[in-house]
């Protein structure tokens, strides 16, 4: 079926003019419910990620990056391919990701026009058969199983999963071919938590001791009001289930939330690391470091854990370029930027033309300081069918945010974000807010028959 693009494109292919022309090096690093607050340099006085900070400063952070939908295979599939899980149908659950989007991309696009590239870590996306053969030179998909394990057959030490990507990424940029760029996308799976574990949060045994003296606040919005006006499929969902495994009391959620912060701090620890090959090898002055997480998170929240759900802690994550040949527009950027627009920057800073399936923008503008018309909206779903996760489907402006659950389609929340940023006070329904109620169901409306040629 034909994709149909956004009106909110930007159609941007190639080098910008009076900037870089020669091909960098792309280096992607994804981390796995690393939500947008669980970085230093946005403010956080706790955590310790010395390596993001530092990256941070020296590029350029986006303090309003989103994802459009708050789940791994969702997103991962919106990051590779440049599109709405609407349009990309896939999913948890669904067949694996149609060979006519992963052919087009930003994986398959770069090695088609003489990048080498690699896959390694937490991949997230099936791939109809021998597809990644077509996308990556390099493709180490590595499975969560245990986070510690033997290092060798017969070894009695362990390594934590964290350190072993971190080792496999250092081993590709040693034997990368010397005359090809390379793009490589790195997916930790810190810091996600280990559900089977009775403790979730399974981080490398160096840091026992860190936070350890340090006395974590009390999530936001978390009396019992704020859960219990939650619809029931939303009270008895996942939600409300995992916060009973990781935050039910006040030594749960300190040692969760410290635990969560230690493996971030964790694969910090390794990103300062693969800098420090790069240095090595005399090609860290052409190489990209872009950093994202695939979604947010709620740490205690509402009475909530994990993400699914449309509220900001979901769906706001961490997001820095740092472009080490771009030494004069080096800020921070506050527009609204999306998980979609990862594979057409990616694209743009190697100079290869984007596709017209795309639906997000090049950040490459924003990294390189211009003035540039850029979105005001964006559309935010989750439709994986899952019995205790409820699906939903909303908009999010930089005022405004709206959303449904699709069980019903009658419990909406409407939110004015400038006045109320942790969407405390829902206005769907005051009387006095009606008209934009109506407005924002209709544009939901409008934007679902516009990606997926159907209704609600």
């Amino acid at each position: 079926m034909r994709i149909l693009i956004s009106l909110l494109i930007i159609g941007l292919s190639g080098p910008l003019a009076g900037q870089h022309t020669e091909q960098p090096n792309i280096l992607f690093i994804l981390t796995d419910d690393q939500r947008w607050d669980a970085i230093g340099y946005h403010g956080n006085e706790i955590i310790r990620t010395p390596e993001m900070d530092r990256l941070a400063g020296e590029g350029v952070f986006f303090t309003n990056a989103f994802v459009t939908t708050p789940i791994c295979a969702a997103s991962r599939a919106s990051i590779l391919c440049g599109q709405y899980e609407r349009s990309h149908g896939y999913t948890f659950g669904t067949p694996p990701l149609d060979k006519k989007l992963t052919r087009k991309s930003y994986a398959t696009l770069l090695r088609d026009q003489g990048y080498y590239t690699g896959m390694i870590g937490k991949v997230g996306v099936n791939f109809e058969k021998k597809e990644e053969e077509e996308m990556f030179d390099v493709y180490e998909s590595i499975s969560q199983k245990n986070y510690h394990r033997l290092t060798g057959p017969g070894s009695s030490v362990h390594l934590h999963l964290t350190d072993h990507i971190g080792d496999r990424v250092s081993t590709f940029l040693r034997e990368r071919p010397e005359d090809q760029p390379f793009c490589l996308s790195v997916s930790f799976h810190a810091p996600h938590a280990a559900d089977a574990n009775p403790d979730q949060y399974v981080w490398p045994e160096r840091y026992d001791a860190m936070y350890e003296d340090i006395e974590i606040p009390p999530p936001a919005m978390s009396d019992q009001q704020h859960f219990a006006e939650q619809p029931e499929y939303v009270k008895e969902g996942l939600n409300y289930l995992r916060w009973l495994w990781r935050y039910d009391t006040p030594e749960k959620y300190q040692q969760s939330v410290k635990g969560y912060y230690r493996m971030i701090s964790a694969v910090d620890e390794n990103i300062g690391k693969v800098r420090r090959v790069l240095d090595s090898l005399e090609i860290a002055d052409n190489t990209i470091i872009m950093l994202m997480g695939d979604n947010g998170y709620f740490l205690g929240e509402r009475g909530f854990a994990g993400k699914w759900l449309m509220y900001e802690p979901s769906l706001r994550v961490p997001l820095l370029i740092f472009d080490p040949r771009n030494t004069q527009h080096n800020e921070d950027r506050d527009e609204m930027v999306l998980n979609i627009d990862i594979a057409p920057t990616i694209l743009q800073f190697a100079g290869v033309k984007l596709p017209n399936t795309m639906q997000g923008q090049s950040l490459v503008p924003l990294v390189h300081g211009q003035d540039v018309e850029w979105r005001s909206t964006f559309f935010c779903e989750h439709l994986f069918d899952h019995d205790y996760i409820p699906q939903s489907e909303g908009i999010r402006t930089e005022e405004w945010k709206y959303f449904r659950y699709r069980q019903d389609l009658q419990h909406e929340e409407l939110y004015n974000l400038h006045e109320d940023p942790w969407e405390d006070h829902n206005l769907a329904t005051d009387p006095a807010f009606r008209k934009q109620l109506e407005e924002f169901r209709q544009r939901t409306d409008e934007f679902i028959i516009t990606h997926s040629g159907s209704g609600p």
